[in-house]
C-alpha cells in the first residue's frame, strides 16, 4: 500500500527537482531570447517553456511510469547497442562537450568579462576557467559538505537576488517590451524559434539522466507502484515547473525591455550583467557574478560526478572514477576557452540531433503501456526520427563544415520533401508513419501469437 506524502515531503521533492534542472543555461537563454524576440516575446516564451519546462517534467514521469532504473535501461527499450550510443551522447552533451564548459563561461561572462579590456579577454578566460575547473576537480574527487552548503545557502541567496533584480526591472522598465521589432526567425515564427531555444537548456535530456534521483527519493518515502510514483512525480513537479516557467517569463520580458537601452547583446551572460549594473551599479553586477559563479560551480561538480560515475558503470573495465574525473575536467577546460558564444554555436547541431530522439523516447515511454513496451514500436519510430534528425544536424553545422562534407547533396532534397525542415523540425513527419508501422507490426505479431 502506497503511503500518502505530506506537504513538507512534496516541498522537499519539488525543491530537489528544481535543483536538478536550474543551471547556467536557464539564466542566460531567456534573456537573450527576449532581446531578440522583442514584441513577439510571449509566443517565444510559450515555445521555450514547452521544451524547457514541459518536456523535462514528462521525462521524469516517463521514467516513473516505465519503471526504468536509469537512463541506460530506458534506452534499452529501443535496443542495448542503441542505449550505449544514446546514453554516451546524452551524458557527453550535458557533460564535458557543452553543459560543463558552459558553467565556466557563463560565470566568466557575467562576473568578470565586463570589467576587463577586450584585448585581455582571451587570457583572462584561460586563467579563470583553469581556476574554476581546479576547484571543480578538487571537490569532485573529495566529496564534501560544500555541495550541501552551496545548495542550501548560496542557491537561495542567488534566487533572492535574481528575484529582486527581475521585480525591480519589471517595476522600473528600461522600455516597453512591445516597442522593439523581433529579429530573424522571431519575426514570423517566434513560437517555433522559442521551442528550439528551449533545447539549449538541455533539461529534457537531463531529465532522463537525473530523473532516477527523484524517482528513488519518491520510492524511499514509501511510494512504490508505477502509477503512484508517476502521480507523485507530476504533483511534485508542478511547483518547480511553475517556478521555472515564472523565472523564464520574467527574464525574457526583462530582456525584451532592456533592448531599448542596450540593444541585442552578444549573449545572455552579457545581457544579464548589463541589466544588473543598470539597476544596482557595479556592486550589483559583481554580486550577481559571484552568486552565479558559486551556482555554476555546484552545477559543474554535480555534472562531473554524475558523468564520471555513469561512464564507470557503462565501461567497468576502462578508466577509474578518478581518471574519468580528471579527463572530463581537462576536456571541459579546453572547450570552455572557445568562449560562450562559440560553445552555444557548436552545441546547436548536436542538440538538433539529440532532442528529437529524446522527445520520441519520452513520449513512447509514457504511452508504452498501450502496446506493452514492444521493442518493435520503439525501433519503428526511432529509426526514421534518427535519420531526419541527422539531416537537422547537418543543416545546423557551420557553413565551412557543410561545404567540407558536401552536405548540400542531402540537404537540398530534404528542404523540398520534408515538411517543417526549414524550422528545424523535419523529424516530426517521419516519426508519425514510423509510429503507425510500429503499431501495425505490434498488433500483427500479437494476433499471430
Amino acid at each position: 500500500m502506497d503511503r500518502k506524502l505530506t506537504a513538507r515531503e512534496y516541498v522537499f521533492l519539488s525543491s530537489m527537482l528544481f535543483g536538478l534542472f536550474f543551471g547556467a543555461g536557464n539564466l542566460i537563454f531567456p534573456v537573450h531570447m527576449g532581446q531578440q524576440a522583442g514584441a513577439a516575446v510571449w509566443p517565444a516564451v510559450a515555445g521555450f517553456c514547452l521544451t524547457g519546462v514541459g518536456l523535462p517534467l514528462l521525462g521524469i514521469a516517463a521514467m516513473g511510469i516505465s519503471r526504468s532504473d536509469g537512463m541506460f535501461e530506458l534506452g534499452c527499450l529501443v535496443g542495448r547497442k542503441y542505449s550505449y550510443f544514446f546514453t554516451c551522447l546524452l551524458y557527453l552533451t550535458i557533460g564535458p562537450l557543452f553543459a560543463i564548459p558552459r558553467t565556466a563561461t557563463v560565470s566568466f561572462n557575467v562576473g568578470l568579462l565586463p570589467l576587463l579590456p577586450q584585448e585581455h579577454a582571451g587570457l583572462a578566460l584561460c586563467v579563470f576557467s583553469a581556476l574554476f575547473f581546479l576547484v571543480v576537480l578538487y571537490f569532485s574527487l573529495r566529496p564534501s559538505g560544500i555541495l550541501t552548503w552551496v545548495g542550501k545557502i548560496l542557491n537561495p541567496l542567488f534566487l533572492l537576488f535574481l528575484g529582486i533584480l527581475t521585480v525591480t526591472a519589471l517595476l522600473r522598465p528600461m522600455g516597453a517590451a512591445g516597442s522593439s521589432e523581433p529579429v530573424g526567425t522571431y519575426a514570423g515564427m517566434s513560437f517555433f524559434q522559442g521551442f528550439l531555444d528551449g533545447y539549449n537548456t538541455v533539461d529534457a535530456p537531463a531529465a532522463l539522466a537525473f530523473g532516477i534521483v527523484l524517482i528513488s527519493a519518491i520510492r524511499e518515502l514509501g511510494v512504490q507502484s508505477p502509477k503512484a510514483v508517476s502521480a507523485v512525480t507530476v504533483k511534485a513537479g508542478v511547483f518547480s515547473s511553475l517556478l521555472m516557467a515564472g523565472i523564464y517569463c520574467m527574464l525574457a520580458v526583462v530582456g525584451a525591455q532592456s533592448r531599448a537601452v542596450y540593444g541585442i547583446c552578444a549573449d545572455g551572460g552579457e545581457g544579464l550583467y548589463r541589466i544588473g549594473t543598470h539597476y544596482f551599479g557595479t556592486f550589483g553586477g559583481v554580486l550577481l557574478g559571484i552568486t552565479v559563479t558559486f551556482a555554476c560551480l555546484k552545477t559543474a561538480i554535480g555534472l562531473i560526478t554524475s558523468c564520471a560515475s555513469t561512464f564507470v558503470e557503462l565501461f567497468p573495465h576502462s578508466l577509474s572514477y578518478k581518471a574519468y574525473t580528471v579527463v572530463f575536467c581537462l576536456f571541459s577546460f579546453c572547450v570552455a576557452n572557445f568562449g560562450l558564444s562559440r560553445i552555444i554555436q557548436l552545441s546547436l547541431p548536436v542538440l538538433m540531433f539529440l532532442y528529437p530522439l529524446t522527445i520520441t523516447l519520452i513520449l513512447l515511454s509514457l504511452a508504452g503501456g498501450w502496446f506493452g513496451y514492444d521493442r518493435r514500436v520503439f525501433i519503428a519510430v526511432t529509426v526514421p526520427t534518427a535519420l531526419a534528425a541527422a539531416l537537422d544536424f547537418l543543416n545546423n553545422l557551420p557553413e565551412g563544415a557543410k561545404a567540407f562534407l558536401h552536405a548540400d547533396a542531402l540537404l537540398a532534397p530534404a528542404k523540398r520533401l520534408l515538411p517543417f525542415f526549414s524550422i528545424g523540425m523535419g523529424w516530426v513527419v517521419p516519426a508519425c508513419p514510423g509510429l503507425a508501422v510500429g503499431l501495425v507490426w505490434h498488433f500483427a505479431a500479437k494476433k499471430r501469437a
